[in-house]
């Protein structure tokens, strides 16, 4: 385990490397056969797992419910919304036959050309027009809405330049679709869902977020409005880490989507959809960790505590049967306990093994800590040790889970605070924005000056943020009048 760390490139030196490499090295995840597709291991897909639970708990406490819709789309499906179709069709992936038969040779296979399909799936990009079309046949009258759906699926974008869990041609995500029967009832629903976001981030992956609203030229295709909640990584760069979109009446007009009002007229109900995915784990992953490996919060660890009894055979065997009312008192608060008794790696290996996998608590216990009737206890975020009496250990461990849940979410916040700087010289902006941070400039509104940044910095505006007044102000690139205070940094 030394040499798996010794190999694990330091943040200080190449920050993505580090990132590839603590993916492979904590098995979270590695690439498949399939180009720019990943293969989520076990590991990794256990923090997916916990994330779902807690979102999908969130969501149906607002009024949600689970529901399935198909993989493949009819291609003139996506033609029906014209900034919609625009926005994916570059990254689409199309299915044109439905069957292979053996070749000349008969050691392979090949596509039939006989089975040509009479028109074309899309393997869904996101999911709105299958679900409008479908919508259209549940909505009847105003009795009907609020009709408020999320599934849990997979996507295809077919992507050039991938890199694990922040951008893959396959990836794993909820969307929520929801209609309803007034605009002001849809925006209300787009804002509740972003702050939904906003709250599981910072309580449960405890990553600070900033809330705001997407540009024109960065909202999503066929959105009149898009929320977005931007979280900074350790190298100053920002993370679009959730989306809420109001949309508006595009996509009912698109699928004539109505419903009969209490007057018994029709009317075109009003859209929103929002959706995280497993980049979220990337975000996890780039916000906390640290060169020894993952640091994961606790209430989305997979592990929690881990448990190694050490000695010789008999005083492990011994200290196992002490620590069995410690595993029964902490599985009965709903903390996730690993024992490991395991004979056949040293426990230096096990030590650093369980560090690199971000496990929050790992306590250590060996025959003289029986005789005395201690423990040593090690937490992840600080890697700092102390021995402890054995007694009270329960509740000690409980409330150590709680204080590194918040002081992981404190140092980060400090970290983002500290890397929030207010810039209106636009030569100066240029230079500082290369160093990462988040940057809070005035904008005239304008796409021409919102282009021309992305040109010369590859920085973009990340929203106008909620958090802070919109002052009156001079846009920094055209010297024009400002109509917003935007936050604007390089992104992933």
């Amino acid at each position: 385990m030394a040499k798996e760390l010794k190999e694990m490139t330091k943040r200080a030196d190449n920050y993505s490397q580090w990132y590839n490499d603590l993916i492979v090295k904590a098995d979270l995840a590695e690439q498949s056969a399939v180009r720019g597709c990943m293969v989520i291991k076990p590991y990794g897909y256990a923090i997916w797992e916990k994330m779902q639970q807690q979102l999908d708990k969130m969501f149906k406490e607002t009024g949600v419910q689970n529901a399935y819709f198909p993989l493949l789309i009819p291609k003139s499906f996506l033609s029906r919304e014209a900034e919609h179709v625009e926005g994916f069709a570059k990254e689409c992936a199309v299915v044109t036959h439905y069957r292979l038969k053996t070749n000349d040779t008969g050691d392979g296979v090949v596509v039939d050309p006989n089975a040509k399909l009479e028109e074309e799936l899309i393997i869904r990009p996101t999911s709105e027009t299958i679900i409008w079309n479908t919508y259209k046949n549940w909505i009847q009258s105003w009795r009907d809405l609020p009709l408020m759906c999320n599934q849990w699926c997979n996507v295809m974008r077919w992507e050039m330049r991938t890199r694990p869990f922040l951008r893959t041609s396959e990836f794993l995500w909820q969307e929520g679709h929801t209609a309803h029967a007034t605009r002001e009832e849809a925006e209300k629903e787009a804002q509740q869902m972003l702050k939904v976001y906003a709250d599981f981030a910072e309580k449960w992956m405890a990553v600070p977020v900033m809330q705001g609203v997407k540009s024109e030229t960065e909202r999503f295709a066929g959105a009149l409005d898009t929320y977005t909640i931007e979280a900074m990584m350790q190298d100053g760069k920002a993370l679009q880490s959730g989306t809420s979109h109001f949309l508006g009446q595009n996509f009912a007009k698109a699928f004539d989507v109505t419903y009969l009002n209490k007057e018994n007229k029709p009317e075109y109900v009003w859209a929103t959809s929002w959706g995280v995915s497993t980049r979220l784990i990337g975000a996890l992953i780039m916000t906390h960790s640290d060169d020894n490996g993952l640091v994961l919060p606790p209430r989305l660890a997979p592990i929690q505590v881990v448990i190694i009894p050490i000695g010789k055979p008999d005083q492990i065997t011994a200290v196992t049967e002490a620590l069995k009312p410690v595993i029964e008192g902490l599985k009965a608060l709903g903390i996730s306990v690993k024992l490991d008794d395991a004979d056949n790696k040293r426990p230096g290996f096990k030590f650093a093994d369980y560090e690199l996998k971000g496990v929050p608590v790992r306590l250590v216990m060996g025959g003289r800590d029986l005789e005395n009737g201690t423990i040593e206890v090690m937490r992840r975020d600080t890697l700092e040790k102390e021995t402890v009496q054995f007694e009270g250990i329960v509740e000690y461990v409980k409330n150590l889970l709680d204080d590194i849940q918040n002081n992981i979410f404190e140092k980060a916040r400090t970290f983002r605070d500290a890397h929030i700087y207010e810039c209106e010289n636009y030569e100066e902006f240029k230079e500082r924005v290369k160093d990462g941070g988040f940057f809070l400039c005035h904008w005239d509104g304008t796409a021409e000056t919102e282009a021309k940044i992305k040109e010369d910095t590859q920085a973009t505006i990340r929203c106008v943020p909620f958090a802070y007044e919109q002052t009156p102000g001079t846009d920094m690139v055209s010297g024009k009048p400002a109509k917003y205070r935007v936050l604007i940094a390089r992104s992933y």
